[in-house]
């Protein structure tokens, strides 16, 4: 219920129409999905491209953290790295 709350806020925002092109077979599973959440096609598909925008975003932080690590030359010593593929042989 929480996370319907926060996202019910956010979809607050004016609206717009856009329009794209969907192959049946997407179409047609989306058309299921919405009819088993007894939702329509737009919630869902507001829903996807708000996750989408998320991850997304979260990923362009990332990478641009790791970027300015990098320059910074704030690299793994080399016993980090030793230590870090260790826990992964022992199991």
């Amino acid at each position: 219920m929480y996370y319907n709350a926060l996202f019910n806020n956010t979809m607050s925002a004016a609206k717009e129409t856009i329009t794209f092109r969907l192959d049946r077979t997407k179409r047609e599973a989306l058309d299921a999905i919405a009819k088993e959440l007894d939702r329509d096609r737009s919630y869902l598909l507001n829903e996807a491209i708000e996750n989408y925008i998320e991850i997304y975003r979260w990923q362009i932080a990332e990478i641009n953290l790791a970027i300015a690590e990098a320059n910074a030359e704030d690299f793994a010593s080399d016993e980090e790295v030793d230590m870090m593929f260790g826990r992964f042989n022992e199991s």
